[in-house]
């Protein structure tokens, strides 16, 4: 459940609480807010589907590795990546070395400026999935939080069919929640109602 056991005295939801600062700051400032920034889809399409079989605290405190590695998350870039850069990658102590994400992570770029050509804009393509509004939900506990939606299984089967890898539903939909296509917030965490109202990231 979520706790007001922090100094603020505010209520937060309970899978935030006890990790580290980083962490905190996550949850208080970034999970939940509606993104509709191509820039920073890109940046949680590589670090959620690193996150494969691994804790988001693992992936959250690589961050910056990942940023540094994947040439501060620019998809044009990454796409142009060779086999000596997954050589250079796979031994690069700042990421999860695993060949199969990074070549995945390389991959996803390309199909991802595919998606790009096609719709005008990543944007454009994945909120067609939620309707062009966040889905606000109403979670009481944490138990009742959900790790996949009807959403996540038709935007992971879309993913897969135009090429992506490490976009299974779980992954898609922990990606929905990041960028605030989902809501996710427990009903007495203080964000639950900030993500509704405030600015959405637009940043370029």
């Amino acid at each position: 459940m979520a706790s007001s056991n922090d100094p603020v005295g505010v209520t937060r939801c309970a899978w935030s609480l006890g990790v580290n600062d980083a962490y905190l700051r996550y949850h208080d400032t970034e999970w939940g807010v509606p993104v509709r920034d191509d820039g920073r889809h890109f940046e949680f399409l590589i670090l959620e589907s690193a996150q494969a079989g691994l804790s988001w605290r693992t992936i959250l405190n690589k961050r910056d590795g990942y940023r540094r590695a994947f040439a501060g998350f620019d998809a044009d870039r990454v796409a142009r990546f060779n086999r000596r850069s997954v050589e250079r990658l796979v031994v690069d102590p700042g990421i999860v070395r695993n060949r199969r994400k990074i070549e995945a992570a390389i991959g996803n770029a390309r199909h991802y400026l595919a998606i790009q050509e096609e719709f005008g804009s990543f944007t454009d393509y994945v909120w067609r999935f939620v309707g062009g509004e966040p889905i606000v939900n109403r979670w009481r506990v944490q138990s009742e939080v959900p790790a996949t939606s009807a959403e996540s299984d038709l935007l992971s089967r879309d993913l897969k069919a135009r090429g992506f890898k490490f976009v299974g539903p779980t992954i898609v939909y922990a990606h929905m929640q990041a960028t605030g296509l989902v809501n996710d917030h427990l009903t007495d965490c203080f964000r639950h109602a900030e993500c509704a109202h405030e600015p959405e990231d637009r940043s370029t």
